[in-house]
């Protein structure tokens, strides 16, 4: 008896991994929106090309520079959460298949989604600093600030994944 309720226990906690499909579906809803509000950006910028200083124009690009920055993080989490976490899939001879996909285990996916946000950071505060007379200089500090700690986490995350490995105790994922 208790070993047919361990089995059932473990296919059902196994099962449960399809609990997360509805959250992928919802961040392929934001990769909609994210695209909405790139193309929305971008005929904005179009239409106002002729009447925008150099500035402006490099403004809009970084802006949209950091939509795509932040569809690829979404992307990249759809694609090795689902792998990771809920099932593999079945595009091994499809010929657009990224390379990485299949090869990246939980730790690689975080060092990707914090290098990720580090770019992000980074392109925010280069508006800001291009914006320099709309911020108090507390402002852009903190901006700074907060922009070098995910920069230091970054660092240190990997610096943990590369001892983690080399001891071989991070061998399978995190």
């Amino acid at each position: 008896m208790f070993k047919a309720l361990e089995s059932f226990l473990e296919k059902t906690i196994f099962a449960s991994r399809w609990i997360l499909a509805p959250f992928y579906l919802g961040l392929i809803g934001g990769l909609l929106m994210l695209l909405y509000k790139f193309g929305e950006g971008f005929m904005h910028s179009l239409h106002e090309l002729a009447t925008i200083s150099e500035q402006e124009m490099v403004m809009d690009v970084l802006a949209l520079i950091d939509m795509s920055l932040a569809a690829n993080l979404t992307l990249i989490v759809i694609f090795a959460g689902w792998e990771n976490f809920v099932s593999k899939l079945n595009i091994d001879d499809h010929e657009d298949r990224p390379e990485w996909m299949g090869h990246v285990d939980f730790s690689k996916l975080k060092l990707k989604l914090l290098a990720s946000i580090v770019a992000i950071s980074a392109i925010q505060l280069l508006r800001a600093f291009m914006q320099v007379g709309e911020y108090t200089s507390e402002h852009l500090a903190w901006m700074v600030g907060i922009h070098m700690t995910f920069v230091v986490s970054g660092l240190i995350l990997a610096l943990m994944d590369k001892i983690s490995d080399s001891t071989g105790h991070g061998k399978g994922g995190h």
